[in-house]
């Protein structure tokens, strides 16, 4: 006979009741143990699960519906070399907007980034948090409007 101490309460309930089954006795204690178990990486197993469903079934689906041609080509004869070789590569200059473009995602995305935490916790913390999420979306807006008003956002 041993004891069970239950999470919320702290109470100690004895155990006494066996279960029989095929392989012998089995005490509550340890189907409640496995229930709990269970019951706490279920969330980690559906997650690993998708995780690896979705990228096998992408790998199967482009075998499955591959288009292949009925007979080769000469150009599939030819080895490839990631492109034409037309001697050393020219220097090209990029212009300012790829950079720019560039930094006004990386500001964007990370400001983004800010709203996940405050959307967990939106309705544990009450008016206060919707205030300040509505004020954080309000500097953003007009962020954008003013980056958009200058033309960064412009390509020529």
């Amino acid at each position: 006979m041993g004891d069970f101490v239950t999470p919320v309460a702290g109470v100690v309930e004895p155990i006494s009741t066996t279960l029989v089954t095929d392989q012998g006795p089995v005490s509550v204690l340890r189907r409640v143990v496995v229930a709990a178990t269970l019951e706490s990486w279920l969330p980690f197993l559906i997650y690993g699960s998708l995780a690896l469903a979705i990228p096998a079934s992408m790998i199967v689906m482009s075998f499955v519906f591959a288009q292949r041609p009925s007979h080769r080509v000469k150009a599939r004869r030819i080895p490839f070399e990631s492109g034409v070789s037309q001697g050393p590569p020219h220097q090209q200059r990029y212009t300012i907007s790829f950079y720019l473009t560039a930094m006004l995602f990386i500001v964007f995305d990370i400001e983004i980034v800010f709203l996940y935490p405050l959307a967990v916790v939106l309705n544990e913390i009450g008016w206060f948090a919707v205030v300040e999420f509505l004020f954080f979306i309000g500097i953003l807006v007009v962020a954008y409007v003013y980056v958009w008003r200058k033309g960064a956002l412009d390509w020529q």
